[in-house]
């Protein structure tokens, strides 16, 4: 008998009571402005970034309506403008070019390996350039980590800004330090398929107040930064209030609401995450013709996704793994294709780049396929979907019909 799965790869969790309760009594008061508050109370977005950055170990936090928006705000706070060259990977998805290129800025693309991280090799050979970029926005895609020390080390000998995209690893830790702890600032998100669900949604962090200063007002504070829990001493703002333009972003009381408890419970929910991961990631190793991706013992992952490696294959074989396994209930997404499917665009779909051909990275990014885990499913799901992968690539693979 050929196994079919019946489960919804985008159907999420539900929001936990006490968030359904708090956005209740949001909507009741009618209070939704971050700085609409009644007097004595504190807005539910405030608390959310006080505890925030209380959860990361960092000085301030910043609440924003979207992750793209923390990265563009990140990306001003440091300084980047019109015509200036930022780094960031080939394997990401468009919201990190597109934040770039909303300040005006130009994606200088770093290569993928086939860990699914950034090239470090090809990342000192850019830097090594007269010319080269000062600032680095590094995408943590699909939550696969890179050597962040040695990374680190690169970018400090250069003299370069780091600022982390977190959107897929709220919770993960290199070497024991938390995901976002090694840059100058660190955006993530919570947009439905995120770690923390409010919709649409994004966090910032960052221990530096002249930083954090400029992003706060960024962000729309209207000189009512003091009633930031998580933000910077007067004398940061005073620095930066007058030259810094309001460019409206922030997050609402309703979803601030809503995220609370989510973050309360985010380390158990990412050892669930893990859980469903790893049952995916047994059932599929040693199938001919699969790559699976190895995790540094250093790498303490978050993984709500699951890639594999189809290297080499030919398009029209990927094509029909993707197709077959969609016929049993399988959703496959695949960054190959020639023209953008979904999220699955590369860096040379976004023609508003004028990057140059990167062969090696073609090679991994044509070979990259890609699904969610949401908690929705039970590990026997996870084993489920395993099962089917490996049915459907060993008789593409050894030409079995």
């Amino acid at each position: 008998m050929t196994e079919r799965f019946t489960g919804n790869f985008t159907q999420q969790e539900p929001i936990p009571d006490e968030g359904i309760k708090a956005a209740l009594d949001v909507l009741r008061h009618g209070r939704l402005h971050r700085y609409n508050v009644a007097e004595g109370e504190v807005s539910k977005t405030a608390l959310l970034e006080q505890e925030f950055a209380a959860l990361m170990g960092a000085k301030y936090a910043l609440a924003v309506a979207s992750g793209g928006y923390a990265i563009a705000t990140a990306l001003r706070a440091v300084g980047v403008g019109p015509g200036d060259r930022v780094l960031t990977n080939a394997f990401t998805l468009a919201p990190v070019p597109g934040a770039i290129a909303s300040v005006g800025a130009v994606p200088v693309f770093v290569g993928v390996t086939e860990a699914l991280t950034i090239d470090l090799a090809d990342l000192e050979q850019k830097l090594a350039a007269p010319d080269a970029p000062k600032v680095l926005l590094l995408s943590h895609m699909r939550g696969h980590i890179c050597d962040m020390d040695r990374l680190m080390a690169i970018t400090d000998a250069a003299g370069v800004t780091v600022i982390e995209d977190c959107a897929h690893t709220m919770g993960a830790r290199w070497n024991g330090t938390l995901s976002g702890r090694h840059g100058a600032m660190a955006a993530y998100s919570t947009q439905t398929y995120k770690h923390a669900n409010s919709g649409e949604g994004g966090l910032l962090i960052s221990d530096d107040p002249d930083l954090m200063a400029r992003a706060i007002v960024l962000s729309g504070s209207y000189m009512l930064y003091d009633r930031h829990l998580a933000g910077p001493p007067p004398e940061a703002f005073e620095r930066v209030k007058f030259v810094t333009p309001n460019i409206s972003g922030r997050m609402d009381n309703l979803r601030a609401a809503i995220l609370r408890p989510q973050l309360a419970n985010l380390f158990e929910n990412c050892a669930a995450w893990n859980a469903r991961y790893r049952v995916v990631e047994d059932g599929l190793r040693e199938t001919p013709g699969l790559t699976i991706i190895e995790r540094p013992a250093k790498e303490e992952y978050v993984m709500s996704s699951f890639q594999f490696l189809l290297l080499d294959w030919a398009e029209e074989d990927v094509l029909n793994v993707v197709r077959r396994c969609a016929d049993r209930g399988v959703e496959l997404k695949w960054f190959g294709g020639a023209e953008p499917q979904g999220f699955t665009s590369r860096y040379d779909s976004w023609r508003y780049v004028d990057a140059p051909a990167m062969p090696a990275t073609d090679r991994v990014l044509c070979g990259i396929l890609d699904l969610r885990l949401p908690l929705t499913f039970s590990l026997d799901d996870c084993a489920l979907i395993a099962r089917i992968i490996r049915d459907v690539v060993l008789k593409l693979y050894q030409r079995v019909e």
